[in-house]
């Protein structure tokens, strides 16, 4: 039997909410002290209820501020005692944030997940279906969304400021994953690493390593695995620099676009490596007419790669940005600022009323939701599809292909081996079934 969702249970906007938190160093550790803690004190309206962490150490730096909250290492434990819990921040590494919010929803608990919000294309598919069943409240770790400035972009483009856009890029300049020697020497955060170890280590002492794995397959530890950012790079735990980053990057054009499926991926880079995720790549998306919006191309550039009209001199060299290009002018963004271009065309340009509103803050977003079910900016109906897609970039470039994709059914149409890179069998123990 599910619960009824959280805010019909709560009722006033004040009222305290009971919250449980998956992960609690690093990100998470970021996220509780931003949900749970105001000016150095714990937020009145704020309950702690239940706090998990694979990692001892953080789990203990987290109860140290929180001492009546239960702790757990297994989040699967977390949920055979949720009565008194409202709602689930999820920070663990990707690979098990599936395992962590599936439950959750399930149990009719808001959730708050960060990016990428599954670990590959069949998982997203199935948490969007699971939270539009649990009709509560759901957010994506993707901060930059509730921004001021990709609000103003998005009002631009849907404005019409640049004219119909039929082509736009997004470029990073972070390489994580398998990086050559001149990749390695740029990125000085990641160890240099090209195939996995033949040796094992002991893991930390502090770190419950068999639950740190949890449904992807057994391997020894290894110092580059642990702790993030290494884990990034290995197939079996994230998806390199593409489903990390592209969850922030690729949300602006997917947002100011309205973009949905895309109807064909074509990625390329260097030869695809079975374990880890390419450092340089790009892929380009097609996509449909979306009612009155016309086709459009969506290219995404990461690491060495970046668009003709960046390395022509053809705009501002921003080290990481997104372009819009359309009839009648482009615009350039990063997180905090854009341009429109020509500048000389635009000088005398007025841009319109905001439209989109203003955000009172991306976690303060999703508390509101929680208490009065109010709209949440990046809500799993979002960033569900918008994960789907990233994930199929990194599809694309494993199968070395053109893929074309059929979204309703849930399936590459041109290339049957490819659909073995949608999803993953778990090991035993760990089930989305």
């Amino acid at each position: 039997m599910f619960a009824a969702p959280a805010f019909l249970r709560a009722g006033a906007a004040n009222e305290r909410i009971h919250i449980a938190f998956i992960g609690v160093g690093g990100r998470g550790g970021s996220n509780l002290n931003r949900l749970a803690i105001s000016k150095g004190e714990p937020r009145n309206d704020v309950n702690v209820v239940a706090l998990c962490d694979v990692n001892r150490q953080n789990l203990k730096r987290a109860a140290a501020k929180f001492p009546h909250a239960r702790t757990y290492v297994d989040f699967r434990q977390l949920y055979d005692n949720a009565g008194d819990i409202d709602a689930v921040v999820v920070s663990t590494t990707e690979h098990t944030h599936a395992y962590a919010t599936l439950p959750a929803l399930r149990l009719g608990k808001h959730v708050y997940c960060e990016k990428p919000l599954t670990h590959n294309v069949v998982e997203a598919r199935i948490i969007t279906e699971a939270a539009a069943r649990a009709g509560v409240a759901t957010q994506m770790g993707t901060q930059i969304h509730a921004s001021s400035n990709y609000h103003r972009v998005v009002e631009l483009i849907q404005s019409d400021a640049i004219g119909a856009v039929r082509e736009a890029h997004v470029w990073v300049g972070r390489a994580w994953g398998r990086q050559t020697a001149e990749e390695a020497e740029r990125n000085k955060d990641v160890v240099f690493v090209t195939e996995r170890p033949a040796e094992s280590m002991t893991p930390p002492d502090y770190l419950d390593w068999d639950l740190w794995l949890g449904p992807a397959k057994p391997r020894p530890y290894h110092e580059v695995y642990f702790p993030g950012p290494k884990w990034y790079r290995w197939w079996d735990f994230g998806n390199g620099t593409m489903s990390d980053l592209g969850s922030h990057w690729n949300d602006l054009p997917y947002w100011a676009l309205q973009l949905d499926a895309p109807l064909t991926i074509e990625a390329a880079g260097s030869e695809p490596h079975p374990e880890i995720a390419p450092a340089s790549m790009i892929a380009v998306y097609e996509y449909g007419q979306r009612g009155d919006l016309p086709p459009c191309t969506l290219t995404w550039h990461q690491g060495t790669y970046k668009p003709d009209i960046w390395k022509d001199g053809g705009i501002p060299q921003w080290g990481n940005g997104a372009l819009f290009i359309g009839e009648k002018g482009m615009l350039l963004s990063d997180y905090g600022k854009y341009v429109l271009l020509p500048e000389d065309d635009f000088k005398d340009f007025q841009p319109p009323a905001p439209f989109v509103p203003d955000s009172p803050g991306h976690h303060e977003e999703w508390l509101n939701a929680c208490k009065t079910g109010s709209p949440t900016g990046s809500p799993f109906s979002y960033a569900g599809p918008l994960t789907e897609a990233n994930h199929l970039g990194n599809v694309a470039f494993r199968a070395g292909k053109k893929i074309v994709w059929d979204s309703k059914a849930l399936r590459i149409t041109n290339d049957s081996a490819a659909n073995q890179f949608l999803t993953r069998e778990p090991r035993p123990g760990w089930s989305l079934v």
